[in-house]
């Protein structure tokens, strides 16, 4: 071997990749907890209401059946548009809040 290129025991990269197998095993188990976590949006004073998981899915939209007696169709897109926004804002900020430590982490 090359002068110089000599590792002293216990300085090789083989503690890099299981730190690297350790931290890609918990971000994968964090994204399965976001894929069932879920938060939720309102609009209308409660009578839209949007179901989203922490990883971006939308998992239920419900309206109130007698919001549907006054609105036109203007009004009900743009609260359910209103609802799904805020729902996607939180899910984002839960996915970070659940992934942001574990990034922190990274040995860059």
């Amino acid at each position: 071997m090359a002068k110089g290129f000599n590792k002293a025991p216990g300085m090789g990269g083989g503690g890099m990749m299981q730190q690297l197998q350790r931290m890609q095993q918990q971000l994968a188990e964090a994204q399965a907890k976001l894929a069932e976590e879920t938060v939720t949006a309102t609009a209308g004073g409660g009578a839209i209401k949007v179901v989203m998981t922490g990883d971006q899915k939308c998992r239920e939209v419900m309206i109130d059946p007698e919001l549907l007696k006054d609105a036109d169709a203007e009004m009900l897109q743009d609260l359910v548009l209103s609802a799904v926004n805020m729902a996607l804002d939180r899910s984002r900020e839960l996915a970070s809040q659940r992934l942001g430590p574990l990034a922190g982490g990274l040995p860059f």
